[in-house]
């Protein structure tokens, strides 16, 4: 089949040959692509004046839910993908990290973009910037989405997760992706780009395909673009040197194959089950995606005195990995990804052994079932061990699959010390049972790492594993890892909006943001704010509540109802030798009541529930005899789409008879939209 781009909304075959492209089990020609003839700056422009402006007319729940629906989509249709990725030499367990695994990565940027960012097209970074002495002059850091394209060079070995994780930040973010997967298996990226296209769940633009070279494209990139690369360390510094990356300052992300390291704990002795998680650990590594994986384990750093066990345990495990078609029972291990890819194996397992020994392994031969090695791209797991821990090789050279080499330490200093010598990495693990050492390698290789994993039978059961990037978390490292920070939950969006500090009057600063700011108008129309539905409600609406004296009896009431009787609430000259406090004083948690009692209008109303508090802070002590009041404020809507009610959250401040400033928070209430509404 020859494969397709999709550019400038419709799909597009090249007239002119392309490169072939051979299944990875059986050798015989797979795919045929190539790009030729696609105009690359009218792709770009076509992203940037249709999928941008398309995406930045949706809030970022309205994007979050259309990735959901995607997602759904996709887990209705993965069965095509299942068959497609066969050629890629994936096991069902293999495909199962790319497919489902990608598309599961996408469902958790939905609902963090959801529960994490505000219904609206303007992410606030931090507070609000108190600057001038009187308050007329503040300030507030936002982020908007960047106004050009995300453009995705990927991988092969992850042809769909590639493409999705980095996918979704993008349209949560607002901006439009052109992806340009390797072209080794490019075939399971367009098949999976296809039935995107055929959801109709993402508006026009939001994403386009190029099979094949990327021509000129990024010579027509701005500042406003951004580049997302996966792929060897080589490549992208290459990439990053382009003069037009480096004249327009175009935002460029790498996240390159790294020397991971997993470290066996100084205090792990073999026969433990420590030992054991740490022996299953580097297997499952080494075999997974046949080491295929930027987060494999490229370097295991273990004692120095059960370098032997360590070695003699991986023999034994690995004996029993049976190598050949993932579709025979039994097979363990499937294919390199071609040909090619095993030819630069092998020649990486060959610079290794120069000054490795190989002590399991045979990169030539194999016992494959089902397949045949000469046709296709099956290789042996390896294991070598090197002869000196400071100088080997292992610390620079990769070899692309199921190898790793064994590095011994004889203290945490010395296994730090040789964590960094892999110039910076993606993930590395630490498998031990002591506390003290875990937090010492923890804290000593993190400077080098984008993740670390601590390993013990407590975690063992849910652990995801070293190799397995999440959502929610940091996928990237510095140094030779690419110092990006892909993924990461809202961290990762954040890569394709642009922070800007916006400086005014706060009244200006709340019609900006949308957010009500400290010091702008308040809204006192007479209409209690508890009486209007959420549509009807507007940022600025509020009440000022009358006022009520404390007295001594309501501070020990309170303290007999609640049971708080800490004695700067209830013995005088106790609270008088606290350094903070005057005399007795009033509950901080008795404020928050009273304060309620004042701003609550308690008939039924669109006022559903009160969820919450966030912020809570007490700025000055309350004494019997102090006269509080409340000046409750609408802050900030949040619309839920799919639901009769939305979030409002109030900005409330209690301040005393001078006007200082007692307590502020935040009230967060549920408000039906409609007067008598019914709530899903």
């Amino acid at each position: 089949m020859k494969l397709q781009s999709y550019a400038l909304g419709e799909w597009y075959t090249a007239s002119t040959a392309g490169l072939i492209l051979k299944h990875a089990i059986n050798g015989q020609d797979f795919a045929e692509i190539s790009s030729d003839g696609l105009d690359f700056q009218a792709v770009l422009e076509y992203a940037r004046q249709v999928g941008g402006s398309n995406l930045r007319k949706y809030t970022f729940h309205q994007r979050a839910l259309m990735l959901k629906a995607l997602g759904n989509y996709l887990i209705e249709r993965k069965e095509q993908l299942y068959t497609c990725s066969k050629a890629t030499g994936a096991t069902r367990t293999d495909s199962w990290i790319d497919i489902e695994g990608g598309i599961s990565t996408m469902l958790v940027f939905a609902s963090k973009g959801r529960r994490e960012l505000p219904n609206s097209n303007v992410y606030l970074d931090g507070g609000q910037e108190q600057i001038s002495r009187n308050g007329s002059f503040t300030a507030q850091h936002i982020y908007t989405p960047i106004m050009g394209v995300a453009v995705q060079i990927n991988a092969f070995n992850f042809p769909c997760w590639g493409m999705l994780e980095k996918l979704a930040p993008t349209i949560l973010a607002g901006v439009p992706s052109i992806v340009k997967p390797a072209s080794q298996t490019a075939y399971l990226t367009e098949l999976l780009v296809k039935m995107i296209i055929e959801s109709k769940i993402l508006p026009a633009g939001a994403l386009q395909l190029v099979c094949g070279s990327t021509g000129n494209l990024l010579a027509h990139l701005t500042c406003q673009d951004a580049i997302s690369f996966t792929g060897s360390a080589w490549t992208g510094q290459k990439l990053k040197q382009h003069p037009n990356i480096i004249a327009n300052s175009v935002r460029f992300y790498m996240e390159a194959d790294s020397l991971n390291c997993s470290i066996l704990g100084s205090d792990v002795q073999p026969g433990t089950p420590t030992f054991d998680l740490y022996i299953k650990e580097v297997v499952r590594e080494m075999t997974v995606k046949a080491g295929q994986k930027c987060t494999a384990i490229r370097r295991s750093i273990v004692p120095t005195d059960r370098l032997e066990a360590v070695a003699a345990a991986l023999k034994e495990r690995l004996s029993k990995i049976q190598v050949g078609d993932p579709d025979q029972e039994g097979v363990k291990m499937g294919a390199l990804a071609g040909l090619e890819q095993r030819a630069d194996v092998r020649e990486r397992i060959a610079e290794l052994a120069k000054q490795n020994e190989i002590l399991f392994g045979d990169m030539h031969h194999v016992n494959v079932l089902g397949a045949n090695n000469d046709t296709g791209a099956f290789l042996s797991p390896m294991v070598l061990a090197c002869k000196d821990a400071r100088n080997t090789n292992a610390h620079d050279v990769e070899a692309f699959g199921p190898v790793t080499t064994l590095i011994p330490y004889s203290s945490d200093e010395e296994a730090v010390e040789l964590a960094a010598l892999g110039k910076g990495s993606l993930v590395a693990s630490v498998a031990t049972a002591n506390k003290v050492v875990a937090r010492n390698l923890a804290l000593g290789i993190a400077p080098y790492h984008g993740r670390v994993l601590v390993l013990d039978e407590k975690c063992a059961k849910e652990s995801t594993g070293h190799g397995s990037p999440l959502a929610h978390l940091i996928h990237g490292g510095p140094g030779r890892a690419g110092g990006s920070e892909e993924m990461g939950g809202v961290r990762g969006v954040k890569h394709y909006m642009q922070r800007t500090a916006v400086q005014g009057s706060p009244d200006m600063l709340t019609a900006v943001a949308g957010v009500w700011m400290q010091g702008a108008e308040r809204n006192v129309d007479g209409v209690h704010p508890f009486r209007k539905t959420f549509d009807e409600l507007e940022v600025g609406d509020a009440v000022i509540t009358e006022q009520r004296t404390i007295s001594l009896a309501d501070i020990e009431a309170f303290a007999e109802l609640s049971g708080d009787k800490f004695y700067a609430h209830m013995d005088q000259a106790a609270a008088q030798r606290n350094p903070f406090f005057e005399d007795r004083v009033a509950h901080g948690y008795f404020l928050v009541s009273l304060a309620a009692g004042l701003f609550v209008d308690p008939s039924e109303g669109p006022v559903l529930a009160n969820y919450g508090l966030d912020n809570l802070r007490f700025s000055a002590p309350v004494y019997a005899g102090d006269t509080l009041q409340v000046q409750f404020t609408c802050k900030q809507k949040t619309n839920r789409e799919t639901e009769n009610y939305g979030e409002v959250r109030w900005d409330t401040a209690i301040v005393n008879q001078e006007g200082a400033l007692v307590a502020h928070y935040d009230v967060l209430t549920l408000v039906a939209k409609q007067q008598g509404g019914e709530t899903k």
